[in-house]
């Protein structure tokens, strides 16, 4: 009886979602159309020396995190980069991940409130 009573109870779960899901329907993904670009220049450079870093992978988003981040690019033997993020002027400012593979520098995020700045300099610091 109690197997019964569990078998009820899910398919009463299940409904409840199927129900959900027909009011609300799936969620839209971003319209691409509406999304801006910011062109920016980044420098990364070492916290403790100042010394440019080579590898840093910069993903970024503003579309929205369920979405995922995009990987924007890499910094060069200077530790330079020029990006586009994405944004749009309806949702948040945009969130940068600045990322070592190697694993030598720990990883930063950050959030951009203006976008009219065009260069912006990323102290690194070693990871423990």
């Amino acid at each position: 009886m109690k197997w019964l009573h569990n078998l009820l109870r899910g398919f009463s779960l299940t409904g409840a979602l199927f129900v959900f899901q027909a009011c609300y329907g799936m969620p839209e993904p971003p319209d691409f159309e509406e999304t801006e670009f910011a062109p920016m220049s980044f420098s990364v450079v070492s916290h403790t020396t100042g010394a440019p870093v080579e590898g840093i992978r910069i993903s970024g988003s503003a579309i929205g995190r369920e979405y995922g981040m995009l990987s924007l690019g890499v910094t060069d033997e200077n530790g330079k980069c020029l990006v586009r993020i994405p944004f749009r002027r309806d949702l948040s400012d945009p969130v940068l991940v600045f990322e070592d593979r190697s694993g030598n520098y720990a990883t930063k995020d950050t959030t951009l409130a203006d976008l009219r700045q065009r260069e912006i300099l990323i102290k690194m610091d070693p990871s423990r």
